[in-house]
C-alpha cells in the first residue's frame, strides 16, 4: 500500500508540475510584446485582416478565457458544446473524436477525447502531428548521445581508476572537469567549426543536416547517419564527463573491497577480477546518473539541434519562438515536461521497489 500511495502522490505531483509549467509559459508569452496575427500577415496588413485572424485564433477573447479553453482542449475529460458552432467551447469533430460521457440540457456535454494541442499559428497544422514527426529525431539523438557517454565514459573511467595518480589519470580528471563546465551551445559551435568546416575535407561531415535527406538527383529520401555523428558527440560531452568521474570513483571504491582482495588471493586473473567482479558492481551509480541525465539532456538539445540543423523538438521550439507560435511552444514544453516527470517518477518507483527503506 505504501508503494501504491507513493506512486499516486508522485503522479499527482507530476501533473501539478506540468500544469504549473504550462500556466507559466502561457501567461508569460501573452505578457511579452508581440502579435501572432501580425507575424502571420506581415507588417503591411490592414486592421480588418488582423482582427479577422485574431478572431479565428481566439485572440480577441479575454486572456483568462483563452487559458481556460487551452486547458479544456488539453484535458482528456473536457466540457464542450456539441451542437452550437458559435460557442467558444464548440468541439470540432474533425479535430478530435470525442466520446460523450454525460450530456446535459442545452447541448453541453462532458466528453472523453484525445488531448488537443491546437494548430500552429504559422502552418495551421495540428501541433500534435508536428510533434509526432519531430520527437523521434530528438529521441534518436538523445539515445545515441547517452550510449556514447555510457560506453566510452565507463571505459575511460575504469582505465583511469586502474592507473590511479598516473599522467593519464590527471589528464582525465582535468578534461572531464572541463567537459562538465562547457556550455552546450559553445561546444556545438566549436565542434561544427572544427570538424565540419576546418576539417571538412578530411571528415566529410556536414555543418547542418538531418537524419533523412532528399537526394540531389531526385531519387527520393535517403538515410544519412553521418549527420548524427557531430550532434550526438556534442550532446554526449557533458554526460560523458560525468560518467568518467563516477566510474573512476566507483571503481576505486570497489577495488578496495574485501571480496576483490580475496579474488586476488585465490589467484584469479586480473582481467577476470576487473570485468566480472569489479566492473559489474561499480556500474550502479553510473546507471543512476545516466537515467537522470537522459531527461536533463533535453535542455541542451535545443541549442544543439538548432546549430546543427537537426529537425527535432529543439529545432522546432526555436523556430516557434522566432515566429511567436504559442501553440507549438506550449506543445514542445509540455512534451519535454512529460519526459522529465515520467523519467523522475519511474526512477523514484524503481528505487522504492528495490530499496524497502524508501517505502517507509
Amino acid at each position: 500500500m505504501n508503494l501504491l500511495r507513493g506512486i499516486r502522490d508522485r503522479l499527482l505531483y507530476g501533473i501539478a508540475v506540468m500544469l504549473g509549467v504550462i500556466t507559466l509559459i502561457f501567461f508569460l508569452f501573452n505578457v511579452l510584446p508581440g502579435d501572432p496575427a501580425r507575424m502571420m500577415l506581415g507588417q503591411r496588413a490592414d486592421m480588418a485582416s488582423l482582427e479577422s485572424i485574431r478572431k479565428e485564433l481566439g485572440l480577441d477573447r479575454p486572456l483568462y478565457l483563452q487559458y481556460i479553453r487551452y486547458i479544456n482542449d488539453l484535458s482528456p475529460l473536457s466540457v464542450y458544446q456539441l451542437k452550437n458552432k458559435g460557442s467558444y467551447f464548440y468541439l470540432d469533430p474533425s479535430r478530435s473524436k470525442a466520446l460523450p460521457v454525460f450530456t446535459a440540457h442545452g447541448g453541453s456535454a462532458l466528453v472523453l477525447k484525445k488531448p488537443w494541442l491546437g494548430r500552429s499559428f504559422q502552418s495551421r497544422r495540428p501541433v500534435g502531428d508536428m510533434i509526432s514527426e519531430a520527437f523521434p529525431n530528438t529521441m534518436i539523438l538523445a539515445l545515441t548521445a547517452i550510449l556514447i557517454a555510457f560506453f566510452i565514459g565507463t571505459f575511460l573511467g575504469t582505465f583511469s581508476a586502474l592507473h590511479k595518480d598516473s599522467w593519464y589519470d590527471r589528464i582525465s580528471i582535468l578534461v572531464s572537469a572541463f567537459g562538465m563546465s562547457v556550455p552546450s551551445f559553445f561546444a556545438a559551435i566549436l565542434m561544427a567549426w572544427l570538424f565540419a568546416y576546418k576539417l571538412g575535407d578530411i571528415t566529410h561531415l556536414n555543418i547542418t543536416g538531418n537524419l533523412y535527406e532528399i537526394d540531389d538527383f531526385g531519387r527520393g529520401i535517403h538515410l544519412s547517419l553521418k549527420n548524427l555523428i557531430l550532434p550526438a558527440i556534442t550532446l554526449g560531452i557533458r554526460p560523458l564527463s560525468v560518467v568518467v568521474q563516477l566510474s573512476r570513483n566507483s571503481m576505486l571504491e570497489v577495488l578496495n573491497e574485501d571480496y576483490i582482495r580475496t579474488a586476488y588471493a585465490k589467484g584469479l586473473r586480473k582481467s577476470r577480477i576487473i570485468i566480472v567482479h569489479a566492473l559489474r558492481n561499480s556500474l550502479n551509480p553510473v546507471i543512476t546518473a545516466i537515467s537522470g541525465w537522459f531527461a536533463s539532456m533535453l535542455a541542451g538539445v535545443v541549442f544543439i539541434e538548432y546549430i546543427f540543423g537537426w529537425r527535432g523538438l529543439g529545432y522546432m521550439l526555436v523556430n516557434a519562438l522566432n515566429f511567436y507560435d504559442l501553440p507549438v511552444v506550449l506543445g514542445c514544453v509540455l512534451t519535454t515536461s512529460i519526459i522529465f516527470v515520467t523519467v523522475n517518477i519511474s526512477m523514484d518507483v524503481l528505487y522504492a521497489f528495490l530499496d524497502p527503506r524508501i517505502r517507509k
